[in-house]
């Protein structure tokens, strides 16, 4: 019992190192004044009201959310097709797949925004493309994960095989029963790939820095002028990412009730 009792508290202790910073920054958003009490002396929404006003955030949040958008979309349109005729029709060159996957982990940020720059900043591509691209190939680990995990625990080719015997064509058969079958799995991933995708600095900041300003970007520059204008950031940024795996969970749950049913 003692044992168990010093395994609570070390896990309280750690709980509250992790979620302490997060609330503090959280509610300095709301602070009107906090400088010398443990509690904030006063509540205010001006902080965030000034957010929501300011051009600069609204166009950074939008730009954020075409870039982590567009690279989904992308993915979705061209990866998953191409995960899917693999996994199910040429599953001996799913390694390869595997690899690339492995590849991904293996670049750090920086060491790719080098690369990018060297290669690509005499062509004439538009850097903005570029780093497009490379957000393409970065979510794929997630986006192979939940295609692979969704079709097999459907035992996809199976299914098809038995849609085709039964008068259905192949394009029929993928469009009507594999893709409503597996959606809930590729949209999972979808949602975990934006919000991985959301808040990335690294690579938009060296490969294109302030001519194309981010959440991430613009929430750097409000760290050196206004501690509560960055802290109303990071909070909608918490609740952005709050909903995002809120939503993650109930489709990743009735995924697997429908799998057991």
């Amino acid at each position: 019992m003692k044992k168990r009792g010093l395994a609570d508290l070390f896990f309280l202790l750690l709980v509250g190192y992790l979620i302490l910073p997060v609330l503090a920054t959280m509610l300095y958003a709301f602070a009107s004044k906090w400088n010398k009490t443990i509690l904030p002396e006063g509540l205010t929404l001006k902080w965030l009201s000034t957010l929501f006003q300011d051009t600069e955030f609204i166009q950074a949040f939008g730009r954020s959310v075409f870039l982590a958008g567009g690279a989904v979309s992308i993915a979705l349109l061209i990866i998953v097709p191409a995960i899917f005729v693999i996994v199910l029709y040429f599953p001996k060159y799913e390694k390869w797949i595997q690899m690339a996957v492995v590849m991904v982990y293996s670049f750090p940020g920086i060491i790719l925004a080098v690369g990018l720059i060297r290669v690509y900043s005499q062509i004439g591509i538009p850097m903005i493309f570029v780093v497009l691209g490379a957000y393409v190939v970065g979510i794929l680990p997630y986006i192979y994960q939940g295609t692979r995990n969704s079709l097999r625990n459907i035992d996809a080719r199976q299914l098809l095989d038995a849609a085709q015997l039964l008068g259905a064509s192949k394009r029929q058969a993928f469009t009507k029963i594999l893709l409503p079958t597996v959606y809930p799995g590729l949209f999972a991933g979808a949602l975990l790939s934006f919000s991985v995708l959301f808040g990335e600095f690294v690579l938009i900041n060296l490969v294109v820095g302030s001519r194309f300003e981010t959440v991430q970007i613009y929430l750097m520059k409000k760290l050196s002028t206004s501690g509560h204008i960055a802290s109303a950031v990071v909070f909608i940024y918490i609740v952005l990412m709050g909903l995002l795996t809120f939503v993650i969970a109930i489709v990743t749950k009735r995924s697997k009730g429908a799998t057991n049913l």
